[in-house]
């Protein structure tokens, strides 16, 4: 199909609605556009275990990019490939040391669906129970024996710029860091030149769709290379607004169908 399109999907506060779920309007209007012949894909900072069920919900056959980037395969196609691009592990272990000269609550890292908490830790460890990963909790430094996918550093609001300056300071070649949206005051790390962008070029290659026929739909800081990177990189009316500022088009909110109202315009449906 000469005209066939390749819509990427944020998750949390992009196609989820603030209770995570997918509203009815938006899987109709995904479901005629992928019978349309389409691609639909998802691309989100978490991991695989804890996006599969949306991928499903949504009866996609496409490959996914999670954890930012860092890990990019095809869910029903193993001889796609996969690509996993971790930290290096020396590298994850310095700012855990790093990190006690500053007031943090917890690291954890994350290799691929196995969790590693640094402290035991109620209130997040529900946060990344989705899946069932396997959990371990104890001195990252004595108990991560593989390179992390990612690491996250949960501080509060006021400790996250200087932690976040320490690590530009003396890991920017190796590291990229990003901040999660409110309530979560979580500086989230992995490899450098890792993106959502990355991934999704990745598929976009596989399939032969060319930049104009990308569209991308996000609202976080974690979006803005893939938004910059898509012919049509499209902001949520809840979007921040450095996304906004950089985005092609603006819709309505992630509660307001946004995604399901772009593009009803944009394919003219019924």
């Amino acid at each position: 199909m000469a005209n066939t399109h390749l819509i990427v999907l944020d998750l949390d506060g992009t196609l989820l609605k603030n209770d995570k779920t997918i509203s009815r309007k938006t899987k109709n209007v995904l479901a005629q556009l992928k019978n349309d012949g389409h691609h639909i894909m998802i691309a989100t900072g978490r991991p695989f275990r804890a996006s599969e069920i949306y991928y499903r919900e949504l009866n996609l056959n496409s490959p996914i990019v999670n954890f930012n980037g860092a890990f990019v395969h095809h869910p029903l196609n193993n001889s796609w490939g996969e690509y996993h691009t971790p930290l290096d592990i020396k590298v994850a272990k310095e700012i855990v040391d790093a990190c006690d000269n500053f007031h943090y609550h917890n690291i954890i890292a994350e290799v691929q669906d196995d969790v590693y908490f640094h402290y035991h830790d109620e209130k997040l460890i529900d946060i990344f129970k989705m899946g069932n990963p396997k959990v371990t909790i104890g001195d990252l430094r004595n108990f991560l024996e593989t390179s992390p996918t990612s690491m996250l550093i949960h501080t509060d609001e006021q400790h996250v710029a200087n932690i976040r300056n320490h690590l530009s300071a003396v890991h920017a070649e190796v590291i990229d860091h990003r901040r999660w949206a409110d309530p979560f005051h979580v500086i989230e790390i992995v490899k450098s030149g890792l993106n959502k962008a990355v991934g999704i070029k990745k598929v976009a290659d596989y399939y032969g769709i060319p930049k104009r026929r990308i569209i991308a739909f996000g609202d976080e800081d974690n979006d803005l290379e893939m938004l910059e990177y898509a012919g049509c990189g499209v902001a949520m009316g809840n979007a921040i607004s450095t996304l906004k500022s950089i985005a092609n088009e603006t819709t309505l909110s992630n509660e307001e169908d946004g995604i399901a109202i772009f593009l009803k315009e944009r394919f003219k449906l019924k």
